[in-house]
């Protein structure tokens, strides 16, 4: 997918005041109890997500994120499909108080590439 350039200059903005993590460290945080959110659509969430992830979609996580992640000290790892919406997610989370949020570099696409256990439905 090509991206239009004031969303790649957004995206970049976003990493710079954030933090990356791939996808094994990922797993591995996941693991030792970090939560995984995925920020994809309904759609995309349906067709396939990360085991043990939880859903909260790009569109609506601002509005719902305080009553599903109560505690804003949460290690949170957000995905998306290649890493560029959970970029800006964690941004936004960052900046309404949550204090430990990463973005997975890659995104779905790295979860799968690097062996992530894959759950379908809801």
């Amino acid at each position: 997918m090509d991206h239009s350039p004031g969303f790649l200059a957004l995206v970049n903005e976003a990493r710079q005041r954030g933090r990356e993590v791939g996808a094994d460290e990922a797993r591995r945080m996941a693991e030792s109890g970090a939560l995984l959110v995925d920020v994809r659509e309904d759609r995309e969430w349906a067709a396939g997500h990360a085991r043990g992830a939880v859903h909260l979609g790009r569109g609506v996580i601002e509005r719902d994120v305080e009553k599903a992640i109560p505690d804003k000290d949460a290690e949170i790892i957000l995905y998306c499909g290649g890493g560029f919406r959970s970029a800006l997610t964690a941004d936004s989370l960052q900046r309404m108080g949550y204090s430990s949020v990463l973005s997975m570099a890659g995104g779905w696409r790295a979860w799968q590439e690097n062996g992530g256990e894959i759950a379908t439905g809801d």
